[in-house]
């Protein structure tokens, strides 16, 4: 596999670094995973199966998981071997945190200076705000995010995605497998600082027209991405089940307004999105009204446009295409999987299921390290 021979060294909680080193372990690398005396949180967060929570099952399979007191003279000793063993850190303390551990970069770097530090936190290791505590939910709402997700009545909405989280994981991924390629020839490491923050403002170059371009918040359901073309938008069935129109590309837009006899209507879906657009809007509206989600599903295979039924999440990984792709994978304990989604040609990632005890392979690993 990709990453067999790679030695990480993860101390992260929660989703971004479990989640990042779970994907390297996958490809082949040797996770080992530090937890507190207390565990792991998410241990024991949310439904269980085959006895470990879906959380813990789907961010540390297939890892190493040993409990050490970093405050300790013990837990400090045996870190610094495994820095020194590692050729990857992810730590995801407050700014400050680290180095009262005694575990900074610098410390790191002197230990084993072709290490890899990756630090993940809310809003990066130097700027006003980077000693104030925050999860997804806040990164989204402090990024300009949440205010884009409205409810009906106009008022913000709850994200119901980790973006924040997942874009951190995604970015520190990233950095961290750029930072080993330059490796590869100096045989230099080096420090990542990944502000979940950065990471979410990174995924939005496709709205921000109206901030960049005019100084001004976009209008939430006349912009293109949400809602103000005709051909990118939710429309309720007769069965109020929803479908989703997902492409306002010309080429769609004729072959459907064409396919529903309206092709008069086109014209309008080359204005702006917005109001200009809003006859179509109703029409579309009107029309799927008419028919049940199944009905427009089957006439919908017929005609060449972007759209999809809106699923719920049990019916997507039900889905027979889902399943195809391997995207569900269940071990033979009964235990579910998220399959993995980086798919190589040659040496494939491969799924470990085996859950570490918490702290169940502290003493062997500890054994290893000489200590």
């Amino acid at each position: 596999m990709k990453l067999e021979g790679l030695k990480v060294l993860d101390l992260s909680l929660f989703l971004p670094g479990p989640h990042l080193t779970m994907m390297m372990a996958d490809h082949g690398a040797e996770v080992i995973k530090v937890e507190p005396p207390g565990g792991e949180p998410v241990r024991e967060v949310g439904l269980k199966q085959a006895g470990a929570s879906t959380w813990f099952r789907n961010t540390h399979r297939g890892k190493r998981c040993i409990v050490l007191d970093l405050k300790s003279a013990a837990g400090s000793a045996a870190i610094e071997r495994l820095v020194a063993w590692a050729d990857v850190l992810v730590e995801a303390f407050r700014p400050g945190v680290a180095a009262r551990l005694g575990i900074d970069y610098a410390r790191c770097r002197a230990l084993n200076p072709g290490i890899v530090y990756c630090s993940i936190s809310a809003y990066g290791q130097h700027g006003p705000k980077a000693q104030r505590p925050a999860h997804d939910l806040a990164i989204q709402a402090d990024s300009g995010v949440v205010s884009l997700n409205r409810a009906p009545d106009g008022t913000p909405a709850m994200p119901h995605m980790p973006v924040a989280d997942m874009a951190g994981s995604l970015m520190a991924m990233n950095g961290i497998l750029m930072a080993l390629l330059r490796r590869a020839t100096t045989g230099a490491g080096d420090y990542i600082d990944i502000s979940m923050q950065d990471a979410l403002l990174a995924w939005l170059p496709n709205v921000l027209g109206p901030p960049f371009a005019e100084q001004r918040d976009p209008v939430v359901g006349e912009e293109r991405s949400w809602g103000g073309n005709a051909l990118y938008h939710l429309y309720r069935c007769a069965d109020d089940r929803w479908l989703a129109l997902g492409g306002a590309e010309p080429k769609f837009a004729t072959n459907l307004l064409t396919a529903l006899e309206r092709s008069d209507l086109i014209a309008l879906c080359l204005q702006p999105p917005g109001p200009a657009q809003d006859p179509v809007k109703v029409f579309l509206a009107d029309t799927f009204a008419r028919r049940p989600l199944a009905a427009w599903s089957a006439w919908l295979e017929q005609v060449d446009v972007c759209w999809a039924p809106v699923r719920s999440l049990t019916e997507a990984f039900n889905d027979p295409h889902t399943q195809a792709r391997g995207m569900v994978w269940t071990d033979r304990g009964g235990g579910t999987h998220l399959g993995i989604p980086i798919r190589y040609a040659n040496e494939p990632g491969r799924i470990n299921p085996h859950l570490d005890r918490l702290g169940e392979s502290t003493a062997a690993v500890l054994r290893e390290l000489g200590l």
